[in-house]
């Protein structure tokens, strides 16, 4: 699943939760027991927090991902790639995005309450650094630069969605002010040549 779907599935499932709507069970289930259970769970309030702290969390999750990710593929790319470019920018994504994890850990901790970003990688990102890790060569410099091209594409639409849609103004600057980087890192993985 791409970042942007996790952020309109996220959306939605929100949307349906502020609406307060309940499913039609009447066509579901037909014994009183059944009814009963699915009516306790359509009832059963939200967890802890809130929907505008869902969004919030989820976007923070979503660019500590990003950020692992290109931290970990760039980490391959200086032991397994071959081309000196590829090398050059598989460092500057280590240390832009080793910056980028500081400043929002350092954000999100300031905030009340206080968000922690879940750095953990989606089924997509972890798929894609295990077939890294089994490349050397011409043939690594290839994937990577593939990766690279499609991670900060998909960071960049994050950044944008939620520098326009986020319910966090403090989260909304982060991303906006990403914007640039993350646009810049796209070019550049786009020019890279293995």
């Amino acid at each position: 699943m791409t970042i942007r779907s996790t952020l309109i599935a996220t959306t939605a499932l929100l949307a349906l939760a502020a609406c307060g709507q309940k499913q039609d069970n009447s066509s579901t289930y037909t014994t009183n027991s059944a009814d009963t259970v699915n009516q306790a769970d359509a009832s059963m309030p939200a967890p802890a927090q809130t929907p505008a702290m869902s969004a919030a969390q989820s976007f923070v999750n979503t660019a500590a991902a990003s950020d692992a990710f290109e931290i970990e593929t760039s980490k391959l790319a200086l032991t397994n790639g071959a081309s000196a470019s590829v090398k050059s920018y598989a460092q500057k994504m280590i240390d832009a995005h080793t910056g980028s994890t500081a400043k929002l850990k350092t954000l999100t901790s300031g905030m009340n309450p206080a968000l922690t970003p879940n750095a953990t990688l989606n089924a997509q990102q972890q798929a894609t650094l295990d077939q890294l890790k089994s490349l050397n060569g011409k043939a690594f410099d290839e994937a990577y630069i593939a990766a690279q091209t499609t991670g900060h594409q998909q960071t960049l639409d994050a950044l944008k969605a939620y520098a326009t849609t986020g319910d966090t103004p403090a989260l909304k600057s982060f991303a906006s002010d990403l914007i640039p980087t993350v646009t810049a890192h796209l070019n550049m993985a786009k020019g890279l040549k293995a």
